[in-house]
């Protein structure tokens, strides 16, 4: 999460001075961008060579690629809080309520699946503008106050389905979600895909990206620059409800029913695989091609684990230490200074 800054070396010679100041953490190729990646790589060789028959199938791939869709969704959302400097815990309680207004609406009131995605994500940006407001006008600490969020949803969640798994979503829902496939595929994986473009390029190549950048680097910085700190944050905690809607309609989509817990699961993970993105790629700074390769990293080192025998229990493990090492070296490569090129 840093902003990319101009180094110039102090003593200039004349052969240096038509050349261009280097850009730290966009030019060049490292070994920080890569290493991911590579180990991705590595273990996707490694599983196809102790279970040859099972992993490197095109079932297996499918299923990995597909069922990750939800988790893709809730995770470039929670990209947006963290790249301003705010934590959103709230994420995966909005998801499960989103997804258990639109069953209920779709199944019990036989509402049009159209208008019940529409009230469901109406909620959840509701959700994520409270968040907002009490945390940037108010001054709240954004740990409580999506703490306190969260658990308000989690309890209408449970209160509306009288804690019961509510099935019957609407066929064509689940058709656009996971029935219609391309190229072997389901659908909710191009969904994610064509999201991590969208957030990728508004990150990248847009003034809101850059200001969120500044935002999370230095906000009283850009608070004299003239940036509006209180409405970029907003905007960001507004906009992981948003995507952790669209990941609960997914969700909802996927299982074709929702439970009075649903989403609490995705929470850990989702934030690991921000964090393990956040060493690659752009290394140090939290972006939306790091997350999604971190996504199916995690999930294909599971499928593996899983595949030669391991307990289900693995899963929580190897989120936690993925999270705990993924902390743990991008803020190594956040401190490490860079040193300047010609």
């Amino acid at each position: 999460m840093t902003i990319t800054e101009r180094v110039e070396t102090p003593d200039v010679t004349p052969d240096q001075r038509g050349r261009r100041p280097r850009l730290i953490g966009i030019n060049g190729p490292s070994l920080e961008r890569i290493a991911l990646p590579m180990t991705f790589l590595f273990v996707i060789v490694l599983f196809s060579v102790l279970r040859p028959q099972t992993f490197p199938t095109s079932a297996n791939v499918s299923s990995i690629l597909s069922s990750q869709a939800v988790l893709v969704v809730l995770t470039l959302g929670i990209l947006g809080p963290l790249i301003v400097g705010d934590l959103d815990i709230s994420a995966a309680a909005v998801a499960g309520l989103s997804a258990m207004l639109v069953v209920i609406l779709t199944a019990n009131h036989h509402m049009n699946f159209v208008l019940a995605v529409v009230i469901s994500l109406g909620c959840a940006c509701l959700i994520g503008l409270v968040n907002g407001i009490l945390a940037a006008v108010m001054g709240l600490d954004t740990l409580i106050v999506t703490l306190g969020t969260g658990s308000l949803a989690t309890g209408i969640t449970a209160w509306i389905s009288n804690n019961n798994t509510i099935t019957g979503l609407a066929p064509t829902l689940v058709k656009i979600v996971v029935t219609d496939q391309l190229w072997g595929v389901s659908v909710e994986f191009y969904y994610g895909l064509a999201l991590c473009l969208i957030v990728f390029y508004l990150l990248r190549y847009t003034p809101l990206g850059r200001r969120m950048l500044i935002v999370g680097q230095a906000r009283e910085v850009a608070r004299l620059s003239g940036i509006n700190v209180n409405r970029v944050r907003i905007g960001s905690l507004v906009f992981c409800s948003a995507m952790a809607g669209l990941a609960g309609i997914l969700y909802a989509g996927t299982s074709g029913a929702a439970s009075a817990t649903g989403g609490a699961e995705l929470l850990l993970p989702a934030y690991a695989a921000a964090f393990l993105g956040a060493t690659t790629i752009t290394p140090g700074r939290f972006n939306a091609f790091g997350a999604l390769i971190a996504v199916y990293f995690l999930a294909t080192g599971i499928t593996g684990l899983q595949l030669l025998g391991a307990q289900n229990y693995v899963q929580q493990i190897f989120y936690g230490v993925a999270l705990l090492l993924a902390v743990t070296v991008s803020s190594v490569i956040r401190r490490t200074p860079k040193p300047a090129g010609p």
